[in-house]
């Protein structure tokens, strides 16, 4: 194939003629490797995780950058990092809204950071080239175990380290990849000597995950602590005292494309994106239906960062 010319130039036409076609059509897939607007240079491509919460926080970004006069393109619902990440790496996304100590514990899984700071540290170590990370947000949104309130009443269970003493088993549930992140169960086991069962459930703690821990189907949930459904369900999301679980504050990663001017627009969210703010959002989403863009326009109209 090398050696014969007449094959290369044909196969390096073709492959010119896919390329542009991709580039004059806006693909659906988050893994498509061929070009498209985020080739553009002009263009900052803001994606978003398979969740609704991630979802409103990309779009909050995508219209304060918009505001500012930059082109901005969609890419949103991709999925968990696995996907994502390479992604960001190869310069296809510019921003996305992440969470600080499950960042830092996807690039560095030997880190010893516990705090804040040290998770901001840690970062700025752990990035590869290309990648850096703003100002986080206020706006905490922790995995966390959570039982029912008569789970906890019954068992005197309030943190993980008193899971010890329920006699009986224990099974949580939550999205696939929970089961081998550092807090899963197998962190459970190490951390607290606590052994639980694992059901794959995925909604990322959405109406199937509440479901089943009502139903008593497992008794321990990874349910986002900013989701509206822990008050409304009067759910108990245990205490960790031994950090197990990394502080999770929002914070968004970008690429080099994001200019002093893009990422001044991104701060500003952040630092309206309280904890409660962030709940607040998220029940438009789950208990008013607000569409994601709706949501969006009215927090950055409300908080005086749009007109």
């Amino acid at each position: 194939m090398i050696t014969a010319k007449i094959r290369a130039g044909a196969a390096a036409a073709l492959a010119l003629g896919v390329a542009a076609a991709l580039t004059g059509c806006a693909s659906s897939d988050p893994l498509d490797d061929g070009a498209s607007a985020s080739s553009d240079s002009k263009t900052i491509v803001v994606g978003s995780q398979q969740y609704y919460s991630n979802e409103i926080i990309a779009e909050l970004y995508a219209q304060a950058l918009e505001a500012k006069g930059f082109d901005v393109e969609r890419n949103f619902n991709i999925g968990q990092r696995e996907v994502y990440v390479p992604q960001l790496e190869k310069g296809k996304i510019d921003v996305m809204p992440e969470y600080s100590g499950n960042l830092l514990q996807y690039f560095d899984k030997d880190s010893d950071a516990k705090t804040a700071d040290e998770i901001d540290e840690g970062l700025e170590q752990a990035l590869p080239d290309g990648l850096r990370v703003l100002d986080e947000a206020e706006a905490t949104d922790q995995d966390s175990y959570t039982v029912t309130k008569e789970f906890s009443e019954d068992n005197d269970v309030t943190s993980l380290a008193d899971l010890k003493d329920v006699k009986e088993k224990l099974t949580v549930g939550a999205n696939s990849e929970f089961q081998t992140r550092p807090y899963g169960p197998e962190g459970l086991d190490s951390v607290y000597g606590v052994q639980v069962g694992f059901k794959s459930i995925e909604d990322s703690g959405g109406a199937l995950t509440v479901k089943a821990l009502k139903d008593d189907t497992v008794q321990l949930a990874n349910i986002y602590t900013s989701d509206p459904s822990i008050k409304a369900n009067d759910f108990v999301s245990l205490e960790d005292p031994e950090n197990l679980i990394l502080p999770q504050n929002v914070i968004p990663v970008v690429s080099d494309k994001v200019d002093e001017q893009a990422a001044d627009a991104i701060d500003a969210v952040n630092e309206k994106l309280t904890a409660d703010a962030l709940i607040d959002l998220n029940t438009k989403s789950t208990v008013d239906k607000e569409k994601a863009s709706q949501i969006a326009e009215e927090f950055l109209k409300d908080e005086g960062l749009v007109s």
